[in-house]
């Protein structure tokens, strides 16, 4: 009885190890992404005009 006992627990615990390390792949993945629009919008060019002049009325 004791040894399913400890097979159930070692499943159990290799199933839980299974879902985070899905869920921390997503996130990276995730992350990733973010990341990447982020970088896409620093290099891209400013619409014209913009940042030419420095309007000092305010």
């Amino acid at each position: 009885m004791e040894l399913s006992t400890n097979i159930l627990a070692v499943k159990q615990s290799s199933t839980m190890q299974t879902a985070q390390i899905k869920i921390m792949k997503k996130q990276n993945e995730m992350q990733q992404v973010m990341i990447d629009m982020i970088a896409q919008a620093a290099r891209s060019a400013p619409p014209s005009g913009q940042g030419t002049i420095i309007d000092k009325t305010a």
